[in-house]
């Protein structure tokens, strides 16, 4: 089960920026991502829903009534969206934390590997909505994910429960806003009658410049 991840991707999940891992260390990440992929069950859903723009930065999805000014940002000009999510299954969680009791500089690498391979799993799945929506003569905006920007994590419950998650793909929130499996991802995706030509995602649409995890 391969993916297209970039072992930089990874990489910078363990703060290498401007600068290149050594031998050693990108050896390891590669047997890490490699050992992600052997593990992981990767599933995910998406459901496609009307958006209806309220007042100032607040936005209904179905029952979500979601508040964001760079989510508004990325939004606008849709009048559709598809609600997200992903999992990479609870054996990656097993793996990291087994990875973790051995040695705690390879449960490091593991957990960036993780994230890099949940990354590219969700770029494989959405370029297959970019596709359907393509049929349709539709266009898709880059995905959205709660805690980017001003997007609070506290939507996380209401968003998994809306998409019926735990049922349909094994995925949960902990009462402290956790997802469980850990490496899993939400998202909301744009869809729109034009080409907005617009390709900020993740960090570059983020406004937490201070995070150590930035591109």
């Amino acid at each position: 089960m391969l993916y297209n991840v970039d072992p930089r991707e990874a990489a910078r999940y363990l703060g290498y920026h401007g600068t290149k891992p050594d031998e050693k260390i990108s050896a390891l990440i590669d047997a890490c991502i490699a050992e992600v992929e052997a593990a992981a069950v990767p599933r995910s859903i998406h459901e496609r829903y009307p958006l209806v723009f309220c007042e100032d930065d607040a936005f209904q999805i179905a029952s979500l009534h979601l508040r964001s000014r760079s989510l508004q940002r990325n939004l606008t000009g849709c009048g559709e969206v598809y609600l997200f999510a992903a999992t990479l299954g609870i054996a990656v969680d097993t793996l990291i934390k087994r990875a973790a009791l051995m040695d705690s500089a390879k449960g490091a690498v593991m957990q960036a590997a993780a994230a890099a391979v949940i990354e590219a799993y969700c770029d494989d799945e959405n370029e297959k909505l970019r596709q359907e929506a393509a049929a349709e003569g539709l266009f898709l905006r880059p995905r959205f994910s709660p805690g980017y920007g001003d997007l609070s994590l506290d939507c996380q419950r209401d968003f998994l429960y809306l998409l019926k998650a735990q049922k349909n793909i094994g995925l949960t929130v902990t009462d402290s806003g956790l997802m469980v499996p850990i490496k899993s991802v939400t998202a909301i995706i744009g869809i729109s009658k034009t080409n907005s030509n617009c390709h900020r995602q993740g960090c570059e649409e983020c406004s937490k410049t201070d995070c150590k995890f930035r591109r």
